[in-house]
């Protein structure tokens, strides 16, 4: 074999390897984009999703505002402070029973008996 032929040989082989390599670079760079545009799409999605949960969770308050301010619990009588804390969790109960009610609504799921009494009672 002449001397000639292997330098061909090695410059098929040189060439070959640099078309593989573009090849596996160019799958690589369309899978990164699918995956991106992929990535962006669900983004967009939660996003529009996470929009309608706020506004299916802002809830209406029943009970009278608080008229407290941060701090003032030091000037506070006991018997004050124990009205404050039942308020707030009545408030935080009667919310997470309208997000529960709106959740389950949305659904299409059964309502519980005991949460209707208590929407009514209230209303």
């Amino acid at each position: 074999m002449p001397w000639w032929s292997w330098i061909l040989i090695w410059i098929a082989l040189v060439a070959l390897s640099l078309l593989f390599v573009a090849l596996l670079g160019w799958r690589t760079w369309r899978d990164v984009s699918a995956t991106a545009r992929t990535f962006n799409d669900v983004s967009a999605e939660r996003a529009a999703y996470w929009d309608q949960s706020l506004e299916r969770a802002k809830v209406r308050h029943v009970t009278e505002p608080r008229t407290t301010v941060p701090g003032s619990a030091i000037f506070a009588t006991p018997e004050e402070m124990k009205d404050d804390y039942v308020a707030a969790k009545e408030e935080r109960r009667f919310a997470r029973l309208q997000r529960r009610v709106a959740r389950r609504k949305e659904r299409g799921q059964l309502q519980s008996l005991r949460d209707i009494e208590a929407l009514q009672d209230v209303g």
